[in-house]
Parts: C-alpha cells; sequence; structure tokens
C-alpha cells in the first residue's frame, strides 16, 4: 500500500478487474444473452397484437461501464430491447451507491443526473420512473426524487409501511405526491429465491401455475421485480428457468384478466388508494433480507466504520477538483463492497455470499477498509489536507459563520473567490489564516508569507492571498500521486 501511481493505474490497483471479468462473462453467458434473446423473440412474437409483452430495467452506470470494457455486445442487446418500443428504462444512482441516505443530497443527486444521462445517451430514453439502490426509501428520498423531476418511484412492499393494505395498489409519497408502485416480494420471491428449491411445496413452479397466481391476486397492479441474475445466474439455466420466462411471457398475454404493463403506462392507467409514509429516522425500508431495511449494508460495526469512511471523504474530494478521484471515490462508494461485509447467517447470508469474491465478512472489510485508507492517504496528499478545517466567520461567535469551510490547501484556493472580503478582512487582522497554516497544515513558511498580510485590505488581499496559496501548491506539488 502507499507505493507511488499514476492515476490512470489506481482503478485496477483498487479494484479487481479480472474478477469482475470472470463473473461479467459468466452472467452474460448464463443470464443476459439468453434472457435478452427470449424477451426480444417474445416482444416480436406480439407486437401485433392487441396485448404486448413489457418489461422495465434498472441497470446502474458501473454495470454499463463493465460492458463496455468487458462485453459491448451485451450492451448492443440491450440496445436491441430499447428498440422495440416495449422496454422501459428506470432512473437508479450511477453507481449504484447508498448516496440516497446520505445527510446532504447533493452527492445523491449528482449521481442520479449523471445515470439520467447516460441512460439517454445509450438508449435514447427518457426516464420517469425510478428505483432507488436496493429499494432504499424513506420520505426524504422521496421528496428528492420528486424535485429532480421523476413522476414514480419503486419501493418494497413491505406490511410496515403497507399497515394492513395490499402492495398490489398504486400510492402516493407523503409530501411530494410522488406515485408509488409497491414490489409484491411474496410473488417476486417465488421466482427469485424458491423457483429451483425442491424444498418448496409448489414446486416444480410453472409458467401456467404462476400465471394462474398472478391472475387470482387482487388488485390493479402487480409489481415483479426480480434481479435479472435470477433467470439463469441464480437459477441456473438446467433448471429450466430460461423455458419457464419464455412460457411465463405468453401465459400471462393469454388470460383475460392480466395484461403486462410499463410503470409509466401503469401510472397512467391507475390512481393512487393511499399515501406510504416512511420516516427517514429509523425506518428507511429495502427489498434485502428478513427485516428489509438497512442493515445488510450498515449493519454491523464494519460496515458502518466503511460506510462514514467513505461518506465523511466527500469534502475532501470535492476540495480536489479532480475527476479521476471523484470517480474513484464514488466506485468505492457501491454498495456490493458493504453488503460483503454483512455477518448475519441462514438463507440472508447464503444470498450475500453468492456473487462474494472474498472468503467471509472479515476478508471483505480489511480488504475493503484498506483500500479505501490507502485511497485517503492518496486523497489528503494531493490536496494538502489540514489536521483541522478552517471555518470563515466575519466576526466572533457562532452567529457570524458565514457556512463556508475548508480542509485542505487546495480547498482554500478553491474557496477563496467565495468568501466576503469582510470575513477576509477579519481573519486577516487576527492572524487566524497565519496560525491554520503553521499549526494544522504544518507549514511554517506559508504561515510566515500570510503573516506579513496585515496591511491589506479589500480585493488586493483577496489576490494577495490567492496568490500566495498558488505558489505554495505548486512549490510543494502532489508528493504522492503523479498525473
Amino acid at each position: 500500500m502507499f507505493r507511488r501511481l499514476k492515476r490512470r493505474e489506481l482503478f485496477d490497483y483498487y479494484f479487481d478487474s479480472e474478477v469482475n471479468r470472470e463473473i461479467f462473462e459468466r452472467a452474460s453467458r448464463r443470464c443476459y444473452f439468453p434472457s435478452n434473446q427470449i424477451l426480444l423473440k417474445a416482444i416480436d412474437e406480439w407486437r401485433r397484437e392487441k396485448k404486448r409483452v413489457k418489461v422495465s430495467f434498472s441497470i446502474s452506470g458501473v454495470f454499463l461501464e463493465q460492458c463496455e470494457r468487458f462485453g459491448k455486445d451485451v450492451l448492443e442487446s440491450f440496445k436491441q430491447l430499447a428498440e422495440t418500443g416495449c422496454v422501459e428504462f428506470i432512473g437508479q444512482t450511477y453507481y449504484h451507491s447508498l448516496a440516497g441516505l446520505y445527510p446532504a443530497k447533493d452527492e445523491f443527486i449528482e449521481q442520479v443526473r449523471t445515470h439520467r444521462r447516460a441512460i439517454g445517451d445509450l438508449f435514447n430514453a427518457k426516464l420517469t420512473f425510478f428505483e432507488n439502490t436496493e429499494l432504499l426509501y424513506n420520505n426524504e428520498i422521496a421528496k428528492t426524487v420528486a424535485r429532480l423531476g421523476f413522476r414514480g418511484m419503486f419501493t418494497e412492499g413491505a406490511e410496515r409501511i403497507l399497515e394492513g393494505r395490499s402492495p398490489n395498489h398504486m400510492y402516493s409519497a407523503k409530501g411530494c405526491g410522488l406515485r408509488l408502485l409497491l414490489r409484491n416480494y411474496r410473488l417476486t420471491d417465488d421466482i427469485g429465491f424458491r423457483f429451483s428449491a425442491r424444498w418448496w411445496s409448489e414446486w416444480p413452479l410453472t409458467a401456467d401455475k404462476y400465471a394462474s397466481w398472478l391472475e387470482s391476486t387482487p388488485g390493479v397492479c402487480v409489481t415483479i421485480f426480480p434481479d435479472y441474475e435470477t433467470f439463469g445466474e441464480h437459477h441456473w439455466p438446467e433448471t429450466g428457468i430460461h423455458d419457464f420466462l419464455a412460457h411465463l411471457l405468453r401465459e400471462i398475454n393469454q388470460r383475460e384478466g392480466l395484461e403486462m404493463a410499463t410503470p409509466s403506462e401503469a401510472m397512467i392507467k391507475s390512481e393512487p388508494v393511499g399515501e406510504i409514509d416512511v420516516s427517514e429516522v429509523g425506518g428507511t425500508v429495502s427489498w434485502a433480507d428478513l427485516d428489509r431495511d438497512t442493515k445488510s449494508w450498515i449493519g454491523n460495526a464494519m460496515q458502518w466504520a466503511y460506510y462514514r469512511s467513505a461518506r465523511d471523504m466527500e469534502p475532501m474530494v470535492r476540495e480536489s477538483q479532480d475527476t479521476d478521484l471523484l470517480r474513484l471515490w464514488r466506485h468505492f462508494q457501491t454498495s456490493d463492497h458493504l453488503y460483503y461485509m454483512y455477518t448475519a447467517g441462514g438463507g440472508p447470508g447464503e444470498v450475500h455470499s453468492y456473487f462474494n469474491p472474498f472468503g467471509n465478512p472479515f476478508d471483505a472489510f480489511i480488504t475493503c477498509h484498506t483500500a479505501l485508507m490507502d485511497f485517503e492517504h492518496r486523497l489528503r496528499d494531493f490536496t494538502l489536507a489540514a489536521n483541522e478545517p478552517f471555518k470563515f466567520y466575519t466576526d466572533v461567535g457562532d452567529a457570524n459563520y458565514t457556512g463556508l469551510s475548508v480542509l485542505s490547501l487546495r480547498g482554500l484556493l478553491k474557496t477563496l473567490p467565495k468568501v466576503s472580503i469582510r470575513s477576509l478582512e477579519f481573519h486577516n487582522s487576527r492572524g487566524d489564516l497565519k496560525q491554520w497554516a503553521e499549526s494544522s497544515l504544518m507549514d511554517a513558511e506559508l504561515g510566515n508569507r500570510l503573516g506579513k498580510l496585515a496591511d491589506l485590505k479589500g480585493e488586493g488581499l483577496r489576490r494577495t492571498i490567492i496568490q500566495t496559496v498558488r505558489e505554495c501548491l505548486k512549490k510543494r506539488g502532489q508528493s504522492g500521486l503523479e498525473g
């Protein structure tokens, strides 16, 4: 760790591209190619009928990047699906992260907008519906999603948020009017978890049997939302899962009481029957495990340590103003890293270990957190980080805090143009910047130069401080990260 590397070497230094390629190619062979072909064939078969085959996909930006790197033909098959007009793409966080849980929503908003642009560019698709990472949902997330212009959102049909109601209706989000479709997890998990379970009383599950269950289910819209890897990866092709998928699409369209719809179509055809209220304090819901909350990712001390370490780097990453470092930090946020640190056993533990490249959750934590700390070391080195932040005031007392603060010398250079002259003159008269440079940046030379500016005022003071900081940065350079 901590050896000198060029920026372009860091991604493959931190993330195991060979394992990523191996898993991607295996999932492509077993799932993406055969399942996409089944959908394309079914869409074509029903394209002239009154009822058509309709599906939707939530595809992360990380997956799209892996398609570009490991299998462009997989991406082409999704483009073919997009061209049919029978597939709707759903918005999500580009890096499949937990940014929606961060107290400040800036990072979440940026990832969602980045994902929206990527889907629009690749598939010429306009996104109106949203699915947060792992269906994580609360009132605050819903309000942010509504402000981003989405009209609807998916979440889990958990009993604790339904309060005795059925998941098979359209609902609205509390406080913002966003339309909500709730995943019917029992019917979804009948395919996702139980399809090939020989101990299950309903095994073998046939397309006819499952379609009859759908037909007899009360409600207006039944949301079936599994991992796509269900079809060939979680249940291998030899289980008959692909035949099941092909026959199920036909069975649904042949039944009078059933019709497939994209989420946007469902939103047009059905009105909300009630409101969903999910507090952001201790109430967040997800689709994971038995409790359907956040414990799959931040349920133990290891997960919390990694989550907080990554989340709290945001101000320093932004102060770096370096796109490579920003992208790396966002890849560290991908929820899978935390998912592999899950320590509970039983059925949920087996699910967490399926794609896990580590021997156990403790190895996952040691590996991931060590890589994250190496990244933080390079980040602090690049930004010339201080031991303590510098906060800008206009006078003595908390009431005079301007809301601006910096963590590094690069952050100071970035922030100085925004600071009011009044604040700069206040700190300059007291020698605060000089003291911060000496005691927190540990730079006596910079402190000495800043201490000689006591007589300057106005914009001349600002220009001189900026020039002094810029010269210091140039002199110190980036001792741990080359271009």
